[in-house]
C-alpha cells in the first residue's frame, strides 16, 4: 500500500473528497496489504476516480500536500 502516486498538472488544485471506507468492502488484494485494518479512508477526485487509501483521516487530508482542496464526504 506504500505505492508512491505521481499527480498530473490537470489534477492541480483540484477539490478532493475524503470518505471512511470498510476494508472488508474493497477488492481482495487490497484487503491482503491492510493488516488488520478495519476502515481506511479513500480519496477520490472529482469524478468520482479513486486516487488513494489512508490509513486514518488525517493521512488523507495530507492531500493539502499536493494542492489538493480536500473534503469530508459521508
Amino acid at each position: 500500500m506504500n505505492t508512491t502516486f505521481e499527480f498530473s498538472e490537470d489534477l492541480e488544485n483540484s477539490i478532493v473528497y475524503i470518505r471512511e471506507v470498510a476494508v472488508e468492502d474493497l477488492p481482495e488484494e487490497v484487503q491482503e496489504q491492510v493488516e488488520g485494518a478495519k476502515t481506511l479512508f479513500a480519496v477520490h477526485n472529482a469524478q468520482g476516480e479513486p486516487l488513494a487509501l489512508a490509513t486514518n483521516r488525517r493521512e488523507a487530508f495530507m492531500a493539502r500536500e499536493n494542492n489538493f482542496a480536500p473534503v469530508s464526504v459521508h
